[in-house]
C-alpha cells in the first residue's frame, strides 16, 4: 500500500488512510517540537494546582482518544512524579454518564481532554460536568483541530490551556496519527527523564516507524492466509496499545473480522476461548526484562498448544525474543515502552488497513451504511446537576 500511487489508491479508497499511517514519523519529530514550544507554559499553568497537594490527572477521551490515557498512564506511573501527580485513565463516556464515579469533588484534579476534532459532544459535556462536580480544577487539551469546539471554547477560559497538534488531525475515518501524536506530547510533557534522552528516543521511534513502512511485505505475509478472527495481547502499556490496535481492525473490516484483546496474563482467563484455528494472535513484546518473559509465556503457549493459524510477535531485539513468527526491530538501542508503542503501533495499522483492503472494504470510508461515523452522531447530553 505504501508504494502505490495515488491512483491506486483512491481506487481502493485508501489514499487518505495510507498516506496518514506513514507520515507519522515525522509527525512524531513535529510533535517533539510542539512539546518543547509548550512546556515552560505548561509547567508554569499547572504550578498552583500542584502547591494545593496531589494532583489527580484524568486521562479522558472516548474510543481511540480514550486508549490514549489507557497507553501512557502505566508508563508515566513508574517515571513521572508521582508524588505530584495521580495518572487515572477514565474515558470521557464515563465521566459525562456516571460522574461521581470516577471524579472526586475535594481533590485538586487536572482533566486533560484527548480529541482528534474537538467536536465529540462527550469531549465538550465532561469538561463541563467535571467543572460542576470538582471544586479545584485546571483543563488541559491535547487536540489536533484549532477550530474544534474544546479548542475554541476553551480559548478565553484561565483555567484551561490547550496544545495543539493540527498535522495531526486525521482526515480518515480511523484516528492514526492523531492518537500517536497525542499520546507522545503527553508522555514528553510528564516524563521526568532528560531531555537528551527524550530526544532520542522519539528519533529512534521515529526510524522505526519508517522501517515498518519499508517493511510492509513481511506484514501482508502475515495476513496470506484465510484467517477471519485477530487478536491482539500485550503488558503494562501495550494493553491499552492492543485496545487500540484491535480497535483499528474492527473500524477498517467494519466487523468482518472478529477481534479481541487482553493483557498477556489475563488471557488465559477465559478470553483464550477466542482462538481457534482461523485467528490470528499477536503479542505486542514489551522491553522490560521482567515483564518481556510474560510476554514470551504467552506467545511460547499459544504457539505450542497449536490452536492459532498464526502467533506472531511485535517485538524489539533483545537477549530474549520469540524465535518464530514475528516482526523484529533490530539495531536500535532499547526503547521505554511508552516510545515503543509509536512504531509498534504503526505495524497495527498496517495490519487494519491491509485487512480492511483484503475484505473488500474501503479503509478511507469503512462503514458504507453511516450508522457509524468519524465524529459520533445521535448523542443526547442530560443536563447535570439541573
Amino acid at each position: 500500500m505504501f508504494e502505490k500511487d495515488i491512483e491506486e489508491l483512491k481506487a481502493l479508497g485508501a489514499d487518505i488512510t495510507t498516506a496518514e499511517i506513514k507520515q507519522q514519523p515525522e509527525l512524531w519529530r513535529d510533535a517533539y517540537n510542539i512539546y518543547r514550544e509548550n512546556k515552560d507554559a505548561v509547567e508554569a499553568f499547572l504550578a498552583d494546582l500542584t502547591d494545593t497537594g496531589r494532583v489527580t490527572v484524568v486521562f479522558a477521551g472516548a474510543g481511540t482518544s480514550d486508549y490514549v490515557g489507557d497507553t501512557v498512564a502505566p508508563y508515566l506511573r513508574r517515571v513521572a512524579d508521582t508524588d505530584a501527580f495521580n495518572f487515572m485513565p477514565v474515558a470521557t463516556t464515563d465521566i459525562v454518564s456516571a460522574p461521581l464515579d470516577f471524579l472526586r469533588p475535594d481533590d485538586p484534579t487536572l482533566l486533560v481532554s484527548f480529541a482528534r476534532s474537538g467536536n465529540s459532544p462527550e469531549s465538550l459535556a465532561a469538561v463541563d460536568v467535571a467543572r460542576k462536580v470538582v471544586k479545584n480544577i485546571k483543563f488541559l487539551n491535547i487536540t489536533c483541530a484549532p477550530e474544534g469546539k474544546l479548542a475554541v471554547e476553551s480559548a478565553d477560559d484561565p483555567r484551561a490551556y490547550t496544545i495543539l497538534i493540527p498535522r495531526a488531525n486525521d482526515k480518515g475515518f480511523a484516528m492514526t496519527g492523531s492518537y500517536s501524536c497525542m499520546s507522545l506530547i503527553t508522555m514528553l510533557l510528564f516524563d521526568r527523564s532528560s531531555e537528551e534522552d527524550k530526544a532520542a528516543w522519539v528519533e529512534t521511534a521515529a526510524k522505526m516507524g519508517e522501517e515498518v513502512v519499508a517493511r510492509e511485505a513481511e506484514i501482508a505475509d502475515f495476513l496470506d492466509c484465510d484467517f477471519n478472527r485477530l487478536t491482539y495481547l500485550g503488558s503494562g502499556a501495550f494493553g491499552g496499545l492492543a485496545q487500540e490496535s484491535q480497535l483499528k481492525i474492527l473500524e477498517l473490516a467494519r466487523g468482518l473480522v472478529a477481534t479481541s484483546w487482553d493483557t498477556s496474563m489475563g488471557y488465559r482467563h477465559g478470553p483464550k476461548s477466542f482462538v481457534d484455528d482461523k485467528t490470528l494472535v499477536f503479542v505486542f513484546v514489551n522491553n522490560d526484562a521482567y515483564t518481556r518473559q510474560y510476554d514470551l509465556d504467552i506467545l511460547e503457549e499459544i504457539d505450542g498448544d497449536g490452536i492459532a493459524m498464526k502467533t506472531i510477535a511485535v517485538q524489539q531485539a533483545g537477549e530474549t525474543g520469540f524465535d518464530h513468527a514475528s516482526f523484529t526491530f533490530e539495531g536500535y538501542d532499547a526503547l521505554p515502552e511508552g516510545y515503543l508503542a509509536l512504531p509498534f503501533v504503526m505495524v497495527g495499522q498496517t495490519v487494519s488497513l491491509l485487512n480492511s483492503v483484503r475484505v473488500g472494504n474501503k479503509p478511507d470510508t469503512p462503514s458504507p451504511t453511516g450508522t457509524v461515523n468519524r465524529v459520533v452522531k445521535g448523542v443526547t447530553i442530560h443536563p447535570y446537576g439541573e
